[in-house]
């Protein structure tokens, strides 16, 4: 199972990108759907891209705005199955239709966001909302979070 893997790749030992990069490729190679996926690491009330595999993304992302910086301001998962009824949505692919966002949450601190996109329409649903949030808590209370900080 997915969990168990990423559970096992995840090493405090190791460099935070490293880890991140390979929890990336994971989700990648494990669901047909995801045409983009990584993470958006914070500083200031800014996200700022991190490890990804898909297409050329979006750098740096204000707390508040789009699907990430909603998502980080509210530290709450965002699940929507159309972006383009999104208001605000931030279209850095085009072929995007569809997106998941799970803030990494410890302590009440946001230290950044786990983005999904779908070129598929409502392509994620409740059971991804669960499993995305407890692979983001597992990371939160695995990794030494100060070296998230950029």
């Amino acid at each position: 199972m997915l969990y168990q893997q990423i559970n096992g790749l995840l090493n405090p030992n190791e460099p935070t990108v490293t880890n991140l990069s390979n929890v990336v490729a994971a989700l990648k190679q494990t669901f047909e759907k995801i045409s983009w996926v990584g993470f958006y690491l914070s500083k200031e009330e800014m996200l700022y891209l991190g490890p990804f595999q898909g297409k050329v993304a979006c750098t740096r992302i204000k707390f508040g705005n789009g699907v990430c910086g909603t998502s980080a301001l509210k530290k709450e998962t965002q699940v929507v199955p159309n972006v383009h009824e999104y208001p605000g949505h931030i279209a850095c692919d085009v072929e995007t239709n569809s997106e998941i966002v799970i803030p990494i949450i410890f302590n009440n601190n946001v230290y950044g966001v786990l983005d999904l996109d779908s070129t598929q329409f409502s392509a994620f649903d409740e059971t991804d909302k669960i499993w995305l949030e407890k692979i983001c808590e597992l990371i939160a209370n695995k990794l030494e979070l100060k070296s998230f900080l950029i």
